[in-house]
């Protein structure tokens, strides 16, 4: 692909999450499924809509490991142009994104947030603001790998907080990669509950 750091032929031979729930971007297996999924028609999460172009496999996963546990830079360039491909032909442009906050510790421990480095390039190829001083993670949560669906809700829940002189109305949070929704569903309720009234999420990829 041009400009880009892979070829029209391995472009194509990666794993795309088409059809999808409109809401929380799960992977249908039939073609001819549309809208929701079953849980989102009955347990609806705290964000309107997901955007997450590529399955958790394969080359994408691999990307995404790079990039999270050895810093591999080239990755999230090539992520975050992968992702503003996809989303300037398919979303409504939000007033701000903003990247999944890592907590204080973490983010020392790690020396970087990889939501941030894929969010730059997103909000440079579509000219939006990159918001990553109004939300804050507030409480050090443990690694959510290996909970299961209820212990990562309990693990994440309110750990986030606001700013008070946050004014977006319709954001779009930038993250790697979402498994069950609790992080997300999270930092979607906290933004709604400071007056943000549409949430979008867009994700590099789903994980089955």
């Amino acid at each position: 692909m041009e400009n880009r750091d892979l070829c029209e032929m391995c472009y194509s031979e990666l794993p795309k999450n088409t059809p999808r729930c409109y809401q929380c971007a799960s992977h249908f297996i039939s073609s001819n499924s549309i809208g929701l999924c079953p849980n989102c028609l009955t347990n609806s999460p705290a964000f309107d809509e997901t955007f997450a172009p590529f399955l958790h496999h394969r080359a994408i996963r691999y990307l995404i490991l790079q990039l999270k546990f050895h810093q591999h830079y080239p990755s999230a360039r090539l992520l975050g142009n992968l992702m503003a491909d996809y989303l300037q032909k398919t979303v409504e442009l939000p007033d701000c994104i903003i990247p999944v906050p890592l907590h204080k510790n973490r983010y020392r421990e790690r020396g970087f947030n990889q939501s941030i480095e894929i969010a730059r390039v997103i909000s440079q190829r579509l000219n939006l603001p990159l918001d990553i001083h109004s939300c804050i993670r507030h409480r050090d949560t443990a690694h959510q790998v290996g909970l299961t669906g209820e212990e990562r809700h309990d693990n994440i829940k309110n750990a986030f907080s606001i700013s008070p002189t946050f004014k977006a109305k319709h954001v779009a949070i930038i993250d790697d990669v979402m498994t069950t929704g609790s992080t997300v569903h999270e930092l979607a309720f906290a933004l709604k509950t400071a007056g943000c009234h549409r949430v979008q999420i867009w994700v590099c990829a789903k994980a089955r």
